[in-house]
């Protein structure tokens, strides 16, 4: 069993069901991506394993633990950390005070936290007294998973990192990501760049409608010529 699992998930919003029977896992220390076309629920499955989302079937287990009835603030507590793709930072605090309302459910010092969360974006120590709000849209990102990095997570959920940055951003982010998984923090992430992010995946799901249409490692799924030529691109 994953250390952070979904497991045959069903649910979605008022009486209509987004997901179908979605199976979605991640391990310590590892990257899972979760890739797909326009609409076919990726966002929704990561909000229904963050508790945004009410099931109508189906578990979410962490570390053995079934949380499926548990409010987000509850699964932060447990560990979970989630960046959603946008309204992630606080414009009009500066980048050090982000930071800090990500320590909120902490009651010890937080120095060495920030101190770590600074050597892993040292652009953001260099901006630490600027405003979010006046960042670059990488930049912005950074504080983002900063500051989901200070509940020191042994998950972090990210959903669409690299949307709307330019590609050497994206590697960079992606660079990052890799880095935070070498800690033993399991990661599980939505993106819409699916080739560059089943390139650091460990596992790979691809999702269609709702429902899992292929879960492999992401060196397979690049090198499946119908992963490929589907939803990669050719």
């Amino acid at each position: 069993m994953s250390f952070l699992l979904g497991q045959s998930m069903t649910g979605g919003y008022g009486g209509a069901d987004i997901l179908h029977d979605c199976t979605i896992g991640v391990e310590r220390g590892e990257i899972a991506v979760v890739v797909g076309p326009n609409g076919a629920g990726k966002s929704t499955a990561m909000k229904a394993i963050f508790g945004m989302l009410s099931l109508r079937s189906g578990s979410v287990t962490m570390d053995g633990e079934d949380i499926t009835t548990l409010a987000p603030q509850a699964r932060v507590r447990k560990g979970m950390g989630f960046v959603p793709q946008t309204g992630n930072v606080f414009p009009s605090m500066s980048v050090e005070e982000n930071l800090e309302m990500g320590a909120f459910i902490r009651e010890d010092d937080i120095a060495e936290t920030m101190a770590q969360v600074y050597d892993l974006f040292p652009i953001l120590r260099e901006k630490r007294r600027q405003p979010a709000g006046e960042l670059s849209g990488g930049q912005r990102q950074q504080v983002a998973v900063g500051r989901a990095l200070m509940t020191r997570p042994s998950v972090l959920m990210l959903d669409e990192p690299t949307a709307g940055v330019s590609p050497i951003v994206m590697d960079e982010l992606f660079d990052r990501i890799i880095e935070i998984a070498r800690t033993g923090i399991a990661i599980l992430m939505v993106e819409q760049n699916a080739k560059q992010a089943l390139n650091i995946a460990d596992k790979g799901y691809v999702l269609v409608q709702g429902a899992n249409r292929y879960t492999d490692t992401g060196a397979v799924l690049l090198a499946d010529p119908e992963v490929r030529r589907a939803f990669l691109g050719g």
